[in-house]
């Protein structure tokens, strides 16, 4: 599965390790993450990332 970073703040979404604080668990892709999730670090909507 692909990595996307934020290109506001360089955080990595892995979906090896899924996003535990915003209930997202291993294993989801990113094209898969809802609609309305946002980068942990910065708030960044998903449109603000890219494939790595």
């Amino acid at each position: 599965m692909e990595r996307y970073k934020c290109m506001i703040c360089g955080y990595i979404y892995d979906p090896n390790f899924g996003d535990s604080d915003h209930g997202i668990n291993p294993g989801i892709s990113f094209q898969n993450l809802p609609d309305d999730w946002v980068c942990p670090q910065c708030g960044a909507p998903k449109e603000q990332f890219e494939q790595i």
